[in-house]
């Protein structure tokens, strides 16, 4: 329940003075819709954006019906004038369900054609290049544009290609937040000095778990499991670990199994309610929320013979 506490900071500050785990709290996305908006965004992007409001809305409400998440990108850097000229209207249809990941490239003349793209990967432009996003969402929260757009603008002039802004990817007390597509991989904290070192751990099969929030198409739970894991067995490869299952036990806990190499890792995982905090920059009442905490992990030719060792 909320509860009222004096004093107030930017909210990645405070989440950053905190240490808050950043493990388990990617927002979820099995698929995406990426769509180029120029120009100003509101506090919800695509609805408050030079986008017809009524199309914005049937163009949401399509998108999210077949259980893909929406999000607007644009490109950075760009003068106003040449945001206003916006002609084309690019859009990416992206799986980053595992072992489906996928990028799918195309543009429209003019926004209503965007409510005819088919959302089940017949047509576009295969791309075998990652997809940048950073949110730099400054009409959600202040921490998004304060802290993104040093990152978007130093991946930028690295990658121009493959990189864009973004906008509201969750989890505001992290800014700065980005994913790499189509794998779906959220990073928080994200450091300009380290920026692009998470792309070059990419292409080689790498995240860099310092900053890690989770793969989006997995749920919180198996999300922190993976994060576990990776920081016991010191296994940064993105494929390293597949979820075979996961459930609740007696105790309000999770039993999570993982696979690795073919060997089982049993994860077991609790919660723990944060100290009272602020969740975003705008955010009136302080509250408790969700961190998860491990009990036990164990290792194994399969996850029903294997050792248990306590955290």
């Amino acid at each position: 329940m909320p509860v009222d506490v004096e004093g107030w900071q930017p909210c990645s500050d405070g989440s950053l003075l905190r240490n808050d785990p950043l493990g388990g709290t990617a927002g979820f996305g099995e698929r995406w819709f990426l769509v180029e908006i120029d120009g100003a965004w509101g506090s919800h992007a695509i609805l408050q954006s030079r986008m017809d409001g009524a199309l914005a809305t049937r163009l949401v409400s399509r998108v999210e019906r077949a259980g893909i998440r929406p999000l607007a990108i644009r490109r950075t850097g760009r003068r106003a004038d040449e945001r206003r000229a916006q002609t084309v209207w690019r859009w990416a249809l992206v799986d980053s369900r595992p072992g489906r990941e996928s990028v799918l490239w195309g543009q429209v003349d003019a926004p209503e054609a965007l409510l005819e793209v088919p959302l089940d990967g017949s047509v576009g432009e295969p791309s075998g290049e990652p997809v940048l996003c950073v949110c730099t969402h400054a009409r959600h929260d202040q921490c998004c544009a304060v802290k993104g757009r040093p990152i978007v603008q130093a991946l930028a002039h690295e990658h121009p290609e493959l990189t864009w802004e973004c906008s509201h990817l969750g989890g505001d007390r992290f800014a700065a937040t980005m994913v790499i597509l189509p794998e779906g991989l959220l990073y928080g904290r994200v450091p300009v000095a380290d920026a692009s070192g998470l792309v070059t751990r990419y292409r080689a099969g790498l995240v860099d778990a310092r900053y890690l929030r989770g793969r989006t198409a997995l749920s919180n739970v198996a999300q922190a499991a993976e994060g576990f894991a990776r920081e016991a067995t010191g296994d940064e490869r993105i494929a390293a670990f597949t979820v075979v299952s996961e459930s609740m036990t007696v105790d309000d806990g999770w039993m999570v199994t993982l696979d690795h190499d073919g060997a089982g890792v049993t994860v077991e995982l609790g919660t723990a309610l944060s100290e009272p905090l602020y969740s975003t920059c705008n955010a009136t009442l302080a509250m408790r929320v969700r961190e998860f905490v491990l009990r036990s992990i164990a290792f194994g030719p399969s996850a029903g013979r294997a050792q248990e060792k306590s955290p």
